[in-house]
């Protein structure tokens, strides 16, 4: 399963998801104005951008960033994604980028007078609270009529945290996050926890996988996917059963075996409680809309 949306937080301010969980590389190929900065961020696995039909190539590792500016020379964003990777995008024009640093342009080093029109590039890994920011991007439990708006938020938080010369004052708000270490056992965690949906391990059980105490675990988790462990897995797993529905491969008992409900009307219980509507009438939505 591949996916891509473009969000438009603003006029030439545009956010690019990425996330490809098929075992399969992806293509996405997008125009890009000369005027556009690029911010690029590795969230998981690995991809690459290429240029010049080929001839170039910048890989785009998980937890690195890349910042992408050539005024003399367009862009076009044509990335390979390989199987089971994450990556973000952030497309935002030099005017509008300026316009938040205007009064204070030479904090950010590339818009000074001097350097403004020379092409810049630079990659650098992303730090723990910025990786807290990408992950909320993926992960999210919200009204769809205020997505936009999150991702506007979150949009501005990540350009702040990006050029933050502070020691990630961010993760304040979770102190053992600090450490990229318990970052990576978070991630890992929820590796687990889907590796293991049907059975999912306990919560001391999983916090002794990963090598971390279950204070940290329940809080981190919470701090980078918005929820508590056992309530994301709900939504992934629901996610996940929908998406063998869209399928045609199999049917209801057979999904909700799949992920975990040994009864039928459990599965029943639980798709209802998160998408409105029974499996089967969401089977029969499809047939009519097809």
């Amino acid at each position: 399963m591949s996916s891509r949306e473009e969000i438009k937080i603003e006029d030439d301010f545009i956010i690019l998801r990425f996330q490809n969980d098929s075992d399969e590389t992806s293509h996405f190929e997008r125009e890009v104005n000369v005027d556009l900065i690029q911010f690029h961020f590795g969230i998981k696995g690995r991809a690459k951008f290429i240029f010049n039909q080929g001839r170039y190539a910048l890989d785009l590792k998980e937890d690195l960033s890349l910042f992408l500016y050539n005024p003399q020379k367009e862009l076009p964003v044509h990335l390979e994604i390989a199987p089971h990777s994450w990556a973000i995008s952030v497309l935002i024009s030099i005017k509008k980028f300026h316009g938040l640093f205007s009064s204070e342009a030479d904090y950010i080093p590339f818009l000074s007078e001097e350097n403004k029109d020379k092409k810049y590039y630079k990659d650098e890994p992303i730090s723990p609270s910025m990786s807290i920011v990408l992950n909320q991007l993926f992960n999210f439990n919200l009204h769809p009529s205020i997505k936009n708006l999150y991702f506007k938020g979150k949009a501005y938080e990540l350009l702040s945290l990006y050029f933050n010369r502070s020691e990630d004052a961010n993760v304040e708000q979770c102190p053992f996050l600090v450490d990229e270490d318990n970052v990576l056992k978070i991630k890992k965690a929820k590796e687990i926890v889907i590796a293991n949906m049907a059975e999912p391990p306990g919560l001391q059980e999983l916090a002794d996988q990963v090598g971390i105490n279950l204070k940290r675990l329940k809080m981190g988790f919470k701090q980078i996917y918005g929820d508590s462990v056992y309530s994301f897995l709900f939504d992934y797993k629901m996610e996940f059963a929908r998406k063998l529905l869209d399928s045609g491969s199999y049917n209801v008992n057979e999904v909700g075996l799949k992920i975990g409900y040994s009864t039928a009307s459990h599965f029943i219980a639980a798709f209802k409680k998160k998408f409105g509507t029974t499996p089967k009438k969401y089977l029969m939505s499809i047939t009519v809309n097809a």
